[in-house]
Parts: C-alpha cells; structure tokens; sequence
C-alpha cells in the first residue's frame, strides 16, 4: 500500500484548482478561500483541483448541480450566493437560475425554493448579476 501524498506539497494540484477557482469565481472565491487557511487549501485542491477540473461535465453544469443542491439544503449562505455569482460567470442567465429555483420546490420543497430564491433576488438588487 503506497503512502499518500502529503497535501501540502501537491503543487499541480493546488495551482490546477486555483486556476478554475478563478475562472469561476474570480478574485472574490480566492479571498474566502484565502481566508481559510489550511481549509481553503483543501477546498482548493479537493473541490476546485479534482472536482471541478473532471471531464464530463461543462462549468455551467456543475454549476446548476452546485446551485441546485445548496438551494435544495435550505440556502447554505453565503455558499449559495458565492455559487449563484460564480454561475453568471460560466454562461448561466438569472432567468436560468429563477427556473432552477423553481425545478428545486418539487423535489427539495417550496420552503427551500423560496429561500433559494431570495437569495438570486438579493444578489439581482446588489448589482451582483449584472457582472
């Protein structure tokens, strides 16, 4: 059984996860991530590094499943509101992530759907989805 490698010398890693958390959510997911210390790191190279980096599925896809899941778990601010804003920057529209909120009410409740709503609504009235 080999040895794992030790996280914090997995440099390709980190740098292939700070390029698409950049893509994603510019410099605003960097500071929260920077923020974070050894944790961010781990977001970094785990979500950002492995996840996000993975063939199969378009940003915009992984980011409606993102969405869809936080909303579905009653809203997870700020997580949700860094997600909705990093989603305009992979080509989704609000009015794809109003109908997102709307696909949500059935499967996770109207409660979750309503909360994940105001959340899109909040970021419409701070200018963010005008980005």
């Amino acid at each position: 059984m080999s040895t794992p490698a030790d996280p914090s010398t997995d440099q390709s890693r980190y740098d292939r996860g700070r390029a698409r958390l950049s893509e994603i959510h510019g410099g605003g997911g960097e500071a929260i991530v920077d923020s974070l210390g050894d944790l961010g790191r781990y977001v970094v190279e785990f979500a950002f590094g492995d996840v996000y980096s993975r063939p199969g599925l378009a940003p915009r896809d992984r980011a409606l499943i993102t969405i869809a899941m936080l909303a579905a778990m009653g809203g997870r601010e700020p997580q949700l509101d860094v997600h909705l804003r990093g989603a305009l920057s992979v080509g989704l529209t609000v009015d794809e992530l109003r109908e997102l909120m709307i696909h949500v009410a059935p499967y996770a409740g109207f409660p979750a759907a309503i909360n994940g709503m105001e959340r899109l609504k909040a970021m419409e009235e701070t200018g963010a989805a005008g980005r």
